[in-house]
């Protein structure tokens, strides 16, 4: 058969359209194997983990075939759980894939210990904002006759006396004694006679 006959003839045709199903079955598969494998279309949506403990976590997770790490223990927060889900990354209610992993962050069992700042001699205006830079708080106000007004004279906590460098939980109330600008002053005049004839003469006189 010539070449002419045979690509008119059905068999070439027949072959062609052979061909091209076997293409096809092959991309369908080739794509089908693409996207089972990257779980394309499938996206988890992550829960909320706030104030689980470590092992709730892992159990929610490990039902959506999601993975997590524990990044960091921060300072303890009184509105959660001790030992609990305070910061996690993804948020809650992000789509990811599975396998994901969620960084979590966990609450500190309790305060951590901070040290008193020295406060005796600056004024109420700088005390309060000192104590709460390094967590702590301002507790009871009381006043003692002093010259300087609204000046600390002493720090307490509990009826106990404080000094500067005492090493305290961190979020305590810090009760101070201020100045409140009235001294009394007890003065006595001594008034003196002169008698000026005992004085001696002036020159000239």
């Amino acid at each position: 058969m010539s070449l002419r006959k045979y690509l008119t003839s059905g068999v070439f045709f027949a072959q062609i359209l052979a061909a091209m199903a076997i293409v096809a079955v092959i991309s369908f598969l080739f794509f089908h194997w693409i996207t089972y494998t990257t779980h394309h279309g499938q996206e988890i949506t992550v829960p909320n983990l706030a104030k689980l403990s470590v092992e709730q976590a892992e159990e929610q997770l490990s039902a959506l075939d999601l993975d997590f790490v524990v990044l960091d223990t921060v300072d303890f927060k009184p509105d959660f759980p001790k030992l609990t889900v305070v910061e996690q990354e993804p948020k809650a209610g992000a789509k990811v894939k599975e396998g994901r992993k969620i960084y979590i962050k966990i609450n500190a069992s309790t305060y951590t210990m901070v040290a008193l700042p020295d406060l005796i001699e600056k004024t109420y205006r700088q005390a309060v904002p000192t104590l709460e830079a390094v967590g702590l708080q301002e507790g009871t106000i009381s006043y003692r006759p002093y010259l300087g007004k609204d000046m600390v004279l002493e720090m307490s906590m509990n009826g106990k006396k404080l000094k500067a460098g005492d090493k305290i939980l961190k979020s305590s109330k810090i009760d101070l004694v201020l100045g409140d600008g009235k001294v009394t002053y007890e003065e006595t005049v001594d008034t003196t006679t002169v008698d000026t004839t005992q004085m001696p003469p002036l020159d000239g006189q």
